[in-house]
């Protein structure tokens, strides 16, 4: 059977503009799911290929011809299984079969041979699977080297007289390269050339009868095309598809871009933080210097020297002079004592609890009486951040003022300070140390 060439050449382009137009795919195909260094369980290993082509007795740089230079074209097909050791190397079993032929230019002489079977054992190099330029490649460079048994049968031709020798099975090397495009996941499109090292004896011919004897090996060869197609798990890349290189790159840019997203939300995290930091700080200002912190000031822009209330207001003062002796009496003291004792807050708040009004009143009416100047000092334990324990402090006396200053108090001569966990009277270490530590301490004078 002869091949016309033109039409296999069309055949062979179209199945190159094919395969470019799953290369994509194929790229992403063989990095999924694998990691560096990882095992060989992460690939599928096995895989089949079969592929058809041109035999015949020449070969493309025109060696071991023994004058056979009408040539032939007949078909030729073949199948193989391979077992991917790594990236770059496995081995194949292989089959090919189809018959090879030629005839001398006079027409003198001819011959046909029939190889109904062989079988030969190769180990194959994939040069891209290796390349760090173009680390994952669709187009696979290979060449493969092995030995084998060819089954042949051969028939001479002399004139009108046909000669068919037994049919005999000899050893054979096959040498083949080529290229493997990736046109998808776990399949390769398979272009290639093989050069097939036979006995003396492949075409029929007796080279010791032969009036000028010759030692040289038969020579014929098979160009090909044909499909590898991995065999197990289809969710897995196929390691002869693989490449080390892209499968570090893309390790290396998911943990990069998992970074990235982790700090970008604590980029975000920080600002909303530093927003919330300032706000505070603004509400803890007193912007009119009316003694009342802008948080618990109502009535903002306060004139300078104007008396207010608690809540930052202006008040009415009756003119009129009453003469107080500031003289600071044991039982003053005491008052102010049982306030600190009774003074209690909601858990982490600022908010002062109900049975602790009966107390302040007293301290109020105390300051109110008496023209007392009063000290505030606000303290709490280690526990939580320095910049919590010296808001809430704070907060805590501002409380206490307000709230004195709500019953009377004059919020000029009432100061209130917080000093977070920096001032401890006891131990931060034990449950009844920092219990001392939670306070508001009162100053009269």
């Amino acid at each position: 059977m002869k091949i016309n060439l033109k039409k296999t050449g069309l055949l062979v382009a179209a199945g190159l503009l094919t395969s470019a137009s799953f290369a994509q795919n194929a790229k992403v195909g063989s990095i999924e799911g694998t990691t560096p260094l990882g095992s060989s369980t992460e690939y599928r290993t096995w895989s089949i290929g079969i592929g058809a082509g041109v035999l015949n007795q020449t070969n493309i740089f025109g060696f071991n011809r023994k004058d056979y230079n009408d040539l032939d074209h007949n078909l030729g097909y073949s199948a193989y299984i391979k077992k991917q050791i790594s990236p770059s190397f496995g081995f194949k079993a292989s089959y090919l079969g189809g018959k090879v032929g030629g005839a001398y230019k006079d027409g003198s002489q001819s011959f046909e041979t029939k190889t109904p079977w062989s079988a030969a054992l190769s180990g194959e190099w994939t040069m891209a699977n290796t390349n760090w330029r173009f680390f994952n490649s669709f187009i696979k460079p290979y060449a493969s080297l092995g030995l084998g048994v060819l089954n042949s049968e051969a028939t001479v031709t002399m004139g009108s007289t046909s000669t068919t020798a037994e049919s005999q099975s000899k050893l054979f090397v096959p040498a083949d390269f080529g290229f493997k495009f990736a046109i998808a996941k776990g399949i390769n499109l398979d272009l290639g050339y093989q050069l097939n090292w036979a006995n003396q004896k492949f075409d029929g011919s007796n080279p010791a009868a032969s009036p000028q004897p010759t030692y040289k090996n038969d020579l014929f060869s098979y160009a090909h095309a044909g499909l590898e197609i991995a065999l197990g798990d289809g969710s897995k890349p196929a390691l002869n598809n693989s490449n080390p290189v892209a499968t570090l790159v893309n390790d290396y840019t998911a943990k990069y871009d998992e970074l990235k997203a982790q700090r970008d939300a604590l980029d975000a995290a920080n600002k909303a933080l530093q927003s919330k930091v300032e706000s505070l700080n603004s509400d803890l200002q007193d912007d009119d210097g009316d003694g009342v912190a802008n948080k618990f000031d109502k009535c903002p822009n306060t004139p300078s020297g104007v008396q207010v209330d608690g809540a930052g207001c202006p008040i009415l003062v009756k003119n009129e002079t009453k003469i107080v002796e500031k003289v600071i009496t044991e039982t003053d003291r005491r008052t102010v004592d049982e306030a600190i004792k009774n003074l209690e807050f909601e858990t982490g708040k600022s908010v002062i609890r109900a049975n602790s009004y009966n107390s302040l009143n007293k301290v109020a009416a105390l300051l109110v009486e008496k023209d007392f100047s009063l000290k505030l000092a606000g303290h709490t334990d280690n526990t939580g951040s320095l910049e919590l324990n010296l808001r809430l402090s704070k907060d805590r006396a501002e409380a206490v003022k307000a709230y004195l200053v709500s019953k009377g108090a004059n919020p000029s001569r009432i100061e209130a300070t917080g000093y977070g966990p920096n001032q401890p009277i006891a131990s931060n270490k034990t449950a009844e140390g920092r219990q001392q530590n939670r306070r508001v301490e009162f100053t009269i004078y």
